[in-house]
């Protein structure tokens, strides 16, 4: 073991406790909110018009700011950018719990997920330049604490407007967000001591200059991760959206029974986001996983389209489990890069295409249902994108980086 990459808690405990904490912000905004939209509508009038809008909002926001956080990471370095990330999430998750009408409301959640576009870029570099030996083992951490906030919110929303009122249960999300700025400001101040003292004892060190841009859309690996990603988004928000509707249709089951299988979708990414990451750390070709993934959106699809009465818990299961493409991505953001800076250019260009994906996804379903009256086209069409995924597998499965590929190519 080299100096440079000591035991995970040596020298890195602070790190390892701010990326998790992080990570535990990620989701909080996005699911504690339409758990207690009835209370909320009838407090400000909110409407149906303005529940849609703040559910396209999140997808939105991940896309935009996953095209301009590499930019702001150039200019003011990782540390900085993602404190202004919890800053932005702090005062939406406060702007959303004093909101007096919908405006305010919707302003607040706009600065809630620009927070959150900005941390989901950045968190995977971090992890590439604090644990580059453990960038498997950091991920599948992270990712499964991003999946476990998921559910969270949701289930202790309700009690909580219940006994203190909406407000209190959507500011209470501020707090986390609050803690997690504290071992990020202790490692700002730590490294600028470090970096003051180090000057003073060798004058003739000179800053190091900033990295320019990494031109990682010219590459096809970077496309590939990104319709790997993309595929989970699309395919993630759709089910989130629509999946109760389409299993009562289909498979006559009731609303209860919905959400029972839609818990069941969502679970799967927990198993997902504990394995995969050291797996593909661990693989000697990763595309085996892009694989699996797309033989379990083709087969989950396929029961509900053909068999949708019978074992419907095992296609919504199977169809869960595609997915896991999502915690494949953001290991692979590391694996294919060489530095630092790629890994931002990267992570963010993969994010904004995955995430504009993701915001289509509810819509055209509902179009292709609305226009064909069934269930039949809006699931071929998610079928379709799960088994063309593969195609990106044999890409992402190359053993190089996105650096010496745009080299390669002259670029």
């Amino acid at each position: 073991m080299t100096p440079e990459t000591p035991p995970l808690w040596r020298g890195r405990a602070l790190a390892l406790v701010g990326i998790v904490l992080v990570a535990a912000n990620l989701r909080t905004a996005v699911t504690s909110l339409s758990p207690i939209f009835a209370e909320i509508d009838g407090d400000i009038g909110v409407g149906s018009v303005g529940l849609g809008l703040l559910g396209m909002l999140p997808p939105l926001c991940f896309a935009l700011f996953g095209v301009f956080t590499p930019r702001l990471v150039r200019r003011l370095h990782l540390e900085p950018v993602l404190l202004i990330a919890l800053g932005s999430i702090v005062a939406g998750h406060l702007m959303r719990s004093l909101a007096p009408d919908f405006a305010v409301l919707a302003i607040g959640s706009a600065l809630c997920f620009a927070g959150i576009g900005i941390g989901n870029v950045v968190l995977p570099p971090l992890v590439k330049k604090y644990f580059p030996d453990r960038v498997g083992l950091v991920t599948s951490l992270y990712a499964t604490v991003l999946s476990v906030s998921t559910f969270i919110p949701p289930l202790i929303a309700v009690p909580v407007a219940d006994a203190a009122g909406w407000q209190v249960s959507l500011g209470v999300w501020s707090i986390v967000a609050m803690l997690a700025v504290l071992p990020w400001i202790t490692l700002i101040v730590r490294e600028r001591r470090d970096a003051r003292a180090a000057a003073a004892t060798d004058p003739e060190i000179e800053e190091v200059p900033r990295a320019g841009r990494v031109l990682v859309h010219r590459s096809p690996i970077a496309w590939a991760i990104a319709a790997v990603f993309a595929t989970s988004s699309l395919n993630a928000y759709a089910m989130f959206t629509w999946l109760p509707t389409i299993v009562g249709d289909v498979a006559g089951v009731t609303p209860a029974q919905g959400g029972l299988l839609l818990s069941l979708f969502s679970a799967m990414g927990v198993p997902a986001s504990l394995i995969v990451p050291m797996l593909v750390a661990r693989l000697r070709n990763v595309a085996v996983l892009v694989y699996v993934a797309s033989a379990c959106f083709v087969f989950g699809y396929l029961g509900l389209l053909l068999w949708p009465a019978t074992l419907t818990w095992l296609w919504v299961l199977l169809a869960g489990l595609g997915p896991l493409l999502f915690p494949l991505a953001l290991v692979l953001i590391n694996l294919r890069t060489a530095t630092h800076e790629g890994a931002v250019a990267l992570s963010g260009f993969v994010q904004s295409v995955g995430y504009t994906l993701g915001a289509l996804g509810p819509l055209v379903v509902s179009l292709l249902h609305a226009v064909t009256g069934s269930w039949t086209v809006p699931l071929l069409l998610l079928l379709a994108t799960g088994a063309l995924c593969a195609i990106a597998g044999g890409i992402t499965g190359r053993p190089t980086t996105i650096e010496a590929d745009l080299a390669a190519r002259g670029r």
